[in-house]
């Protein structure tokens, strides 16, 4: 009877050894992600992307992330987009370690909840059907990071009117209206912070 109590001990502290491991693994990985390369020291509210004045179609998003409640503006929200370039290349390298992009950003919002990106339409393969995106990334003070749905244009030819549709049907607002003011196209999309969203 002590041999099997012993036994099932040690079978018991491996097995929660090795699930802390496991967890601690999966965090290490996920801090090699391109959001973690920020400074929080200097991160403001708008951010200007890789390429933005020399691209054709310089784009501006816009908008205000709130609270969970979708009334109140949440500040301090560090919020991290990436894309391609016009040609739907992502041009990845690693450095210490780290994934890097090179047209990524992050904002942190002000006391009222305003961020601002200043970059450019991204493109994707040709032949490939997938439609033009911006991904993105939000972290709210003392809480985890999560993926957001992906920024999507609605002058996007590949993305097909039933699409949208389905999209408004869940209450979706990632598909963003561009307007063209002088040589910018300007869209906006404001965020409200999920908690119960799967942690990045």
């Amino acid at each position: 009877m002590k041999r099997i109590l012993s036994t099932l001990i040690i079978i018991l502290s491996l097995s929660s050894f090795l699930g802390l491991n496991a967890q601690e693994f999966v965090k290490n990985i996920k801090k090699r992600h391109a959001f973690y390369g920020y400074s929080d020291n200097n991160l403001k509210n708008s951010d200007t992307i890789s390429g933005f004045g020399a691209k054709e179609e310089k784009l501006k998003i816009t908008g205000v992330v709130y609270e969970s409640d979708g009334v109140t503006p949440a500040k301090n929200v560090i919020l991290y987009i990436c894309q391609s370039d016009e040609y739907g290349d992502y041009n990845p390298k690693k450095i210490n370690g780290k994934r890097v992009l090179e047209h990524q950003g992050w904002v942190k919002t002000d006391s009222d909840g305003k961020y601002t990106f200043f970059t450019f339409v991204p493109g994707t393969y040709w032949p490939s059907k997938k439609i033009q995106q911006i991904h993105g990334i939000i972290k709210a003070p003392n809480a985890d990071a999560y993926q957001i749905n992906n920024f999507a244009f609605d002058n996007d030819p590949l993305l097909r009117a039933s699409c949208k549709q389905k999209l408004a049907k869940r209450g979706l607002n990632n598909v963003i209206k561009l307007e063209k003011k002088d040589d910018l196209l300007i869209g906006k999309r404001d965020i409200i912070l999920n908690p119960t969203a799967q942690t990045y």
